[in-house]
């Protein structure tokens, strides 16, 4: 037996895989098998190789087996691996939390720790909740926007948008109103949603916890994007009418839109901030919360704390793989490399507007995205063709649905994102006709 056939056969027999149809995945679907993965690569067991075009679901945001990351990873295992948090403390953890406030949104100033980014959203949303009952508020719902992707724990899926992932749970969920998305280029839907936004915030502020948004982009629900405008009026909204924000960062930040923080391009700063993905590098599962003084000094009061907290909070491992991350952000001077890059992703994706087949397409910083259908769905099937011709071409190009995209590395070398856009353009050309 191949070593193919010995992982496939232990796979089907005993894994059960995430956002996956476990019916259709045993009976029909091969899946790649990977022995390594390195810069924008990933190897199958086979020795092929295929360009990352996701950056493994947005987290290798310095491609795979960063030499720095590893040796971070290495020193730190021999010095200690892990500790509990509560009345401890140790280098990676402290130096990461001041490191990490230097460079977040001016203001933002303590960090809370946690795995990922499913639970550096929950910590937000619990925050929030406990910092508006000590002012004597009784928030009894959240807002968010249509579309909304913010993990999978439940509070997460309370204030999620995307209908397929929260169905299942409606019964169950926090109450959240999901009001519209502007998207960029719609001028009547960005004035129509800032005034429901607006509306909303207005009359219902004293019941209402938090907003929470993804800044700028809507990553699960198609690569969805919002002009700054929009976040400057709800900031505007929230401050007028003391109700705060939570900027969903996990997916946005470190560089994905241009910016070390999507934030930053509308000049404004949440309450409350959630980093995970390129947090670590995608090495290791490790998440931040940032808040105000503010905020943590509500909790700091009396004998007020926040009961929160996971076996792995503070994880030296993780700290000094973030750590690290930064100081490659800084020293290799990441946000300026990716300049030219993001020029041609944007010019190629404007060209892409030709191809058959193609509703509409659309980038930002190192995203860019395509739909297939007027109405793009996440359960949509016409992206997982493109997906099956850019597999054989040498990429792994997993889609939302009807909406093809990429999300590269964004250390991705010219050559290779050049090869990368060569293959979205042919694999779209061979499901859609010449």
């Amino acid at each position: 037996m191949s070593a193919r056939e010995a992982i496939l056969r232990a796979d089907k027999a005993h894994v059960w895989h995430p956002y996956t149809q476990m019916r259709r995945y045993l009976d029909e679907v091969e899946p790649l098998v990977l022995s390594r993965a390195s810069g924008s690569y990933l190897y199958d067991v086979d020795g092929r190789r295929y360009l990352d075009a996701s950056a493994s679901w947005w987290v290798a945001v310095l491609g795979h087996g960063h030499p720095r990351l590893l040796r971070a990873l290495r020193e730190q295992a021999e010095k200690m691996g892990h500790v509990a948090f509560a009345g401890i403390t140790h280098e990676p953890a402290a130096m990461l939390a001041k490191e990490l406030c230097a460079v977040a949104p001016a203001g933002l100033s303590h960090a809370f720790f946690s795995d990922d980014g499913s639970t550096a959203v929950e910590c937000a949303l619990k925050m929030a909740l406990q910092f508006r009952s000590f002012h004597g508020a009784r928030p009894r719902r959240f807002v968010a926007l249509e579309g909304a992707f913010h993990g999978d724990t439940l509070g997460c899926t309370s204030v999620g948008g995307v209908e397929v992932f929260r169905r299942p749970f409606a019964d169950v969920v926090i109450d959240c109103v999901h009001v519209p998305v502007p998207e960029a280029g719609e001028d009547h839907g960005q004035s129509r949603a800032v005034q429901a936004l607006v509306e909303l915030v207005e009359k219902e502020g004293a019941s209402i916890a938090a907003v929470v948004v993804e800044p700028l982009v809507q990553g699960a629900a198609g690569m969805r994007m919002v002009r700054p405008e929009y976040l400057r009026a709800l900031d505007a909204a929230c401050k007028k009418h003391d109700v705060l924000w939570i900027a969903d960062e996990v997916f946005t930040g470190y560089g994905r839109t241009g910016t070390m923080w999507a934030t930053e391009q509308a000049g404004v700063v949440p309450d409350i901030l959630c980093t995970a993905k390129g947090f670590s590098g995608g090495l290791l599962p490790m998440a931040a919360t940032l808040v105000s003084d503010r905020i943590f000094d509500a909790f700091a009061t009396g004998d007020r704390a926040f009961y929160y907290g996971h076996s792995f909070c503070g994880n030296p491992l993780g700290a000094a793989v973030a750590r690290e991350v930064l100081a490659v952000f800084r020293e290799e001077r990441v946000l300026e490399t990716i300049q030219p890059k993001i020029a041609k992703l944007r010019a190629a994706f404007e060209a892409f507007t030709a191809l058959p087949g193609v509703v509409r397409t659309r980038s930002l910083g190192m995203i860019g995205a395509l739909d297939l259908a007027t109405s793009s769905s996440y359960l949509g099937t016409r992206g997982w063709g493109v997906y099956e011709a850019a597999l054989a071409r040498g990429a792994w190009l997993r889609p939302l649905g009807d909406t093809v995209y990429i999300t590269p590395s964004l250390t991705i070398a010219d050559a290779e994102l050049d090869e990368l856009l060569g293959i979205v353009e042919a694999s779209v050309r061979a499901v859609a006709g010449p």
